[in-house]
């Protein structure tokens, strides 16, 4: 189902960069339209609901992600089922979404947007320890290596690729030949260096009610 990601971030009154290079251009809605869509009503005064709050911290977090609502709540559930097995739940729901394969791809920088990462992965392109993976929500392991294709290399899409992965940050518990297009996963995903747009307790609370 298509979406326009730019009224997801106006609506949320955020930039979530879902549409990668645009996200930083002054093309951005968010620069020229920080504000909701539709019709502007005069705000009233007052402190949003608890449930409200909790509700848009979901949202945010969801649509960061690109997840529909069945798939979040599903990771959500099934972190609070661990609830006491783990030293935190908040960092253990970013650790399962930051594997998904698809999050994967986009932290990599081998596409622009994780909405492309899914397309990318959907259409295997990428390959786990030699082995073609086309499910965006795989959960990488330490020590899995990704790669891209061999035949996929030449693909108009991966045209400047070098150039920008010479400029992307990538996270500390992935490691990237950048050369040989191929990483490594050798850690795990840490909350304080993900930094989420959105206060993950809120959320278990939306999920607990």
């Amino acid at each position: 189902m298509k979406y326009d990601q730019c009224k997801t971030c106006r609506r949320l009154g955020q930039k979530l960069f879902l549409k990668g290079d645009r996200c930083f251009s002054p093309k951005c809605a968010m620069v020229r339209r920080a504000y909701a869509p539709g019709p502007q009503k005069k705000r009233r005064g007052g402190n949003p609901s608890e449930y409200k709050k909790s509700l848009e911290e979901k949202q945010t977090l969801k649509k960061w992600y690109g997840l529909s609502e069945r798939q979040f709540k599903r990771y959500v559930k099934e972190t609070l089922e661990k609830m006491g097995k783990v030293d935190d739940v908040s960092a253990e729901l970013i650790r399962r979404l930051e594997k998904r394969l698809d999050n994967v791809i986009f932290r990599l920088g081998f596409a622009k947007s994780r909405v492309m990462a899914r397309q990318l992965v959907s259409h295997s392109y990428f390959l786990i320890n030699g082995k073609p993976v086309n499910i965006a929500s795989y959960q990488v392991q330490k020590d899995d290596i990704i790669s891209l294709k061999e035949n996929k290399k030449t693909k108009g899409i991966f045209k400047e690729l070098s150039a920008e992965l010479k400029r992307k940050e990538i996270p500390a518990w992935l490691s990237l030949n950048q050369e040989k297009l191929e990483a490594k996963t050798i850690g795990e995903p840490s909350l304080d260096e993900v930094k989420p747009p959105a206060e993950i307790s809120l959320i278990f609370e939306f999920y607990s009610r």
